[in-house]
């Protein structure tokens, strides 16, 4: 009778040990993802969402920038990368992998009080790389232009400089870390000028038209709205995702989270 129930233990562990080596990760657990500032407003929602349906599983959203998520993935630190760029050569040589998730317009953003509406992508540049000064110069009031952008490695700036054709030319008053950080300054300042997600905006800026075309979904979706740049999942290629990362990346790759991307404020790909 004992040895029946040595036996019957004995069973019952070696059940218990083979859910925790098989079933752990499939029913819940961490999913961590690190990179692009911009992707903040988008991420946030699709975790919600993903979350709200998920009890067991938490993603968490570590905001370094592009280049930082990069590394991170590269290095084994978190599950996916966030990139408002899209993969250099020299990272995918890495085994690194980029996946679509949305379209983002750059809007060049002013201080509501600037009188100045709209720019070309040529006068922007420009203006960047210090060559026009003044807003007069461009149907402003007589003040010195104030230039803010992102930090080198931010995929904002490098969709930014890339477009405007300023790589590394760019004459700024201050290279802030965030897009809020962004945003926030220009608010503060009628003479400054700088660059956003257009998903991260907020009413406390004015966003130009470029050419005459305003950043929409519509104008960024048509191609017409020419600052614009992708949204992407860094991923490693020789690396599997943990049960619980491929849920979520599975996720918000579906057309099931194209309406939470849409109401966050960036075009999906879906």
């Amino acid at each position: 009778m004992k040895f029946g129930k040595k036996i019957l233990a004995l069973g019952l562990m070696g059940v218990l040990a083979l859910s925790v080596l098989t079933g752990c990760g499939s029913t819940g657990g961490t999913v961590s993802t690190d990179g692009s500032t911009s992707m903040e407003k988008v991420i946030g929602a699709l975790k919600e969402t993903f979350e709200s349906e998920n009890k067991s599983i938490s993603v968490t959203y570590n905001p370094t920038g592009s280049g930082s998520g990069i590394t991170a993935v590269a290095e084994g630190r978190c599950d996916i990368g966030l990139s408002s760029r899209d993969l250099k050569d020299e990272e995918t040589a890495q085994g690194l992998e980029g996946t679509v998730l949305a379209y983002d317009g750059i809007a060049i953003i002013v201080n509501p009080e600037n009188p100045v509406a709209d720019l070309d992508v040529e006068t922007i540049g420009r203006i960047f790389t210090g060559e026009i000064t003044n807003w007069s110069d461009v149907g402003g009031a007589d003040a010195e232009i104030v230039l803010i952008g992102r930090e080198a490695g931010s995929g904002t700036r490098d969709g930014f400089e890339s477009i405007t054709g300023t790589k590394d030319s760019c004459k700024y008053r201050q290279e802030l870390t965030s897009t809020g950080d962004v945003i926030t300054t220009v608010a503060g300042n009628p003479a400054a000028v700088g660059y956003a997600s257009l998903a991260s905006l907020k009413d406390s800026v004015k966003a130009l038209t470029v050419g005459g075309v305003a950043p929409s979904d519509e104008t960024i979706k048509d191609g017409s709205y020419p600052v614009q740049r992708n949204f992407v999942l860094v991923t490693k290629k020789d690396k599997t995702l943990s049960p619980s990362a491929q849920k979520f990346f599975d996720y918000i790759t579906s057309e099931e989270a194209a309406e939470v991307i849409k109401n966050a404020g960036a075009v999906p790909v879906k």
